[in-house]
């Protein structure tokens, strides 16, 4: 177990690893779209209300995040992170948690619900309103957590009233990558 997870942290997401990696590497010529790609460990959360710059940045080992942004208002994005034990990838997940109650913003709310995902996940719901009603504009968020890793999976967009039907493709892609995270962290 441990010789796991020092290899875990040894190890940076490698490059082709994340569902989104191909469509990322194909060259597009539409000035209305784009990818980027991120190795940076100190990358903020793809989720993060108010736009906590420290959010879920304590220990760190590796990441790796991609966005694909649509003009005028829409992106999708993936991010994984190993962090470097699961003690510190479940403190982000709780700072997380804190982070969504916390955040006041006129106009627009957030909140969170727990889904049955890895070793702990949940849905993050960010959503304009006009007075007590839901507006267009907002993000779904999934972020799974699986040992030492977290996996985010957002989109934004022209969201109307939140229903649970949003997270369809976040916990598809969830899915997914936690099927195929312990090759890379400390399982």
């Amino acid at each position: 177990m441990v010789i796991t997870l020092l290899l875990a942290v040894a190890t940076a997401v490698p490059n082709g690893f994340l569902l989104y990696d191909k469509a990322a590497s194909v060259k597009d010529d539409d000035p209305e779209t784009s990818w980027t790609v991120s190795r940076k460990t100190n990358a903020p959360l793809v989720v993060n209300p108010c736009e906590r710059p420290r959010l879920g940045q304590s220990g760190r080992a590796s990441a790796r995040t991609i966005v694909y942004t649509a003009v005028p208002d829409f992106s999708k994005s993936e991010q994984v992170i190993l962090y470097a034990s699961p003690s510190a990838a479940r403190k982000a997940v709780k700072e997380l948690r804190a982070a969504v109650a916390a955040c006041r913003i006129s106009g627009y709310k957030y909140g969170a619900a727990t889904v049955r995902l890895g070793d702990e996940a949940l849905t993050v719901t960010g959503q304009s309103y006009q007075g007590r009603r839901p507006a267009i504009g907002g993000e779904r968020a999934v972020v799974a957590r699986r040992a030492n890793a977290l996996v985010v999976y957002t989109q934004a967009g022209e969201w109307g009233k939140p229903a649970k039907g949003d997270f369809a493709r976040q916990t598809r892609d969830a899915r997914r990558m936690l099927g195929k995270i312990c090759d890379i962290a400390a399982c």
